[in-house]
């Protein structure tokens, strides 16, 4: 099972996308220890938005998508940041 997750930085208020074949859980626990350069800037960091995929090449599909200006338009449309 392969993740495509989007967090919330309480404190910037900025969106971070990430990709992960562990639990979400998990990949959250390790952005709110600071292992990623942008999170570790950014946390604390909270799950706004989580979508499952069976294989690795869809969730990367996915997550180029959310990261492209139709996928922050959706992710505008679609998942409350508030």
């Amino acid at each position: 099972m392969f993740n495509v997750y989007v967090l919330k930085s309480l404190k910037s208020r900025k969106r971070y996308i990430g990709f992960t074949s562990k639990s979400p859980d998990k990949r959250l626990s390790e952005h709110n220890e600071g292992t990623s350069q942008w999170t570790k800037q950014h946390k604390p960091l909270q799950l706004l938005h989580l979508e499952s995929f069976d294989s690795k090449k869809e969730a990367l599909k996915r997550e180029q998508f959310l990261k492209s200006g139709q996928g922050r338009k959706w992710l505008d449309e679609n998942v409350d940041i508030a």
